[in-house]
């Protein structure tokens, strides 16, 4: 599996309370934190739903 890091880049106020706990379930409760994940379909698709939110970059 690959490997990516995700960054929070964006404040999460005026986002949803959804997408909220979806940085949360990242283990993200900062601007500028970062964390490293194998790329599963789980995954990918929290990332999909906050993509405005964080950077990925693949490792």
């Amino acid at each position: 599996m690959a490997k990516v890091r995700v960054t929070q880049v964006r404040s999460t106020i005026g986002a949803t309370p959804r997408q909220e706990r979806n940085l949360l379930a990242l283990g993200i409760k900062k601007r500028g934190q970062s964390k490293e994940f194998e790329l599963t379909p789980q995954i990918e698709g929290i990332i999909r739903k906050v993509s405005h939110l964080v950077k990925v970059e693949h490792i």
